[in-house]
């Protein structure tokens, strides 16, 4: 079975399994976690400490609440952070794509990891901010250039799984066709709150991994990994063509529809084609002001990833959206 670890700024915990008859709708939150007895600081070192997580979740001790603990990141940086585009058939409908979509990879800025509690804060100059949940993939092994992944080869090379939000400026994003800056400014890729760290059985569990996201309650995103185009296996294949991974590394593997973002109509699209660029952004972005889907200051992200049986739970991350940075205390 999966271990969900979290980490704080006093170190590593693991979060205990409930107590009998606390689950709910088929899920199985945990209540209370333990510390882990590491000297690990990143995440690199806690994974090639799992003797140390085994121990602390078989210690019998009742630990402490989670409702007490202020989890970071599980995924420290700096790191590489790499991202496949449109690779789930409802996001690529939503994105007016037809036919074969060939397999694509992006990079984010490691700044761009926050917390699963911390909030998302909007740059001035941005005005259409997106959410995109996203089922990220914890490296826990050297992926060398020219390796080869097969299916049954993931636990060799993938140690766990994190809930991550790929948020994206879509005006920087679109305008500019950088894809760089706007998912990359800081707190735009919120991850967490657990690493589920798997064991090799569980991998024959991740199809049945469900992601939702709801924005102040209501749900925008909801699909299986079976809407997904090119499984965890084949794009580490893919992305081993030309990308050195390490342990610690996260790959993003992409959103299901439903973001704020869709294409046009076909019509408008191909009348678009014909104006000059700063005409057609003008026009689509007048047309996108429109849309109450894009992420305001106040709003609140609530995401979650798990199987139906509870086999597999990331957790809940749960961030609000600002214009002004907290000040810390």
């Amino acid at each position: 079975m999966s271990t969900n670890v979290l980490r704080t700024a006093d170190g590593w915990w693991v979060a205990l399994p409930p107590a009998p008859g606390s689950a709910r709708a088929g899920r199985t939150p945990s209540d209370r976690a333990v510390p882990v007895d590491t000297k690990a600081v990143t995440t690199a070192e806690l994974i090639s400490d799992r003797a140390a997580v085994r121990e602390a979740a078989l210690s019998g001790d009742m630990g402490v609440p989670l409702a007490d603990l202020t989890t970071l990141s599980p995924v420290t940086t700096p790191c590489r952070v790499v991202a496949q585009m449109v690779n789930y058939r409802s996001h690529a409908r939503d994105s007016g794509f037809t036919g074969d979509i060939p397999p694509a990879f992006f990079r984010k800025a490691s700044g761009s990891v926050s917390g699963p509690g911390e909030d998302i804060v909007r740059p001035a100059h941005v005005k259409f901010l997106d959410y995109e949940i996203e089922l990220g993939l914890v490296m826990g092994a050297s992926l060398p250039v020219g390796t080869v992944v097969e299916e049954r080869d993931l636990p060799s090379y993938v140690a766990g799984l994190v809930i991550t939000n790929d948020v994206s400026a879509r005006d920087v994003q679109l305008t500019r066709t950088q894809f760089y800056e706007s998912k990359s400014y800081p707190t735009f890729t919120p991850t967490g709150p657990y690493l589920t760290l798997l064991e090799p059985d569980d991998f024959d569990h991740l199809p049945d991994l469900r992601l939702r996201l709801s924005v102040n309650g209501e749900p925008r995103q909801d699909r299986t990994l079976a809407d997904m185009i090119v499984r965890p296996a084949q794009a580490l294949t893919l992305l081993a063509r030309f990308q050195t991974l390490d342990p610690g590394d996260l790959l993003l593997t992409g959103t299901p529809g439903g973001t704020a973002l869709k294409a046009p109509p076909k019509p408008v699209e191909k009348i678009g084609a014909l104006l000059p660029p700063a005409v057609k952004w003008k026009a689509f972005f007048k047309s996108q002001a429109k849309n109450p889907h894009y992420l305001r200051a106040g709003d609140v992200i609530t995401a979650t990833i798990a199987t139906p049986d509870g086999r597999i739970d990331l957790g809940e991350q749960r961030t609000a959206v600002t214009d002004t940075p907290r000040t810390p205390k």
